[in-house]
C-alpha cells in the first residue's frame, strides 16, 4: 500500500500543451508534446500515446496534469521529461484535464 507521504512525493503540475507531431520512432503510436508549466518549471517534452481519442491540432492550447518530478526517460530517439497522466479507458488514453483554466505551473494539491 502507498502512504500519503509516498503520493506527496509526487510534484503533480498544470501544463498548456503547445505543440503535438506524431512520434515517427516509438514503437506503439503516440504523440511527442511540448507542453508549457510556466515560469518556474519551464518548458517541457513528454511522449504520450494518446493518438487514439486525440488528434495533434486539438491538443494545442489544452491543459494537462503532468507528474514533473520523474527523472528524463529515453524513448527511442526522444528524452521524454514529465509523465502526462491519463486513465487507461475502453476506447484509449483519456487525458486528465482541469475542468477550468488555470495557470500554467499550478500544482495538484
Amino acid at each position: 500500500m502507498a502512504t500519503i507521504e509516498d503520493f506527496m512525493k509526487l510534484d503533480i503540475r498544470v501544463g498548456t500543451i503547445i505543440e503535438a507531431k506524431i512520434f515517427k520512432k516509438a514503437i506503439h503510436p503516440a504523440y511527442q508534446l511540448k507542453i508549457d508549466f510556466g515560469k518556474e518549471i519551464g518548458i517541457k517534452k513528454s511522449s504520450a500515446q494518446i493518438t487514439t481519442l486525440y488528434n495533434s491540432d486539438e491538443l494545442i492550447g489544452k491543459q494537462v496534469l503532468a507528474v514533473v518530478n520523474f527523472p528524463p526517460r529515453q524513448i527511442a530517439n526522444f528524452i521524454s521529461e514529465v509523465l502526462v497522466l491519463g486513465t487507461y479507458s475502453q476506447d484509449g488514453v483519456s487525458l486528465i484535464i482541469p475542468d477550468k483554466k488555470v495557470q500554467n505551473g499550478d500544482k495538484l494539491g
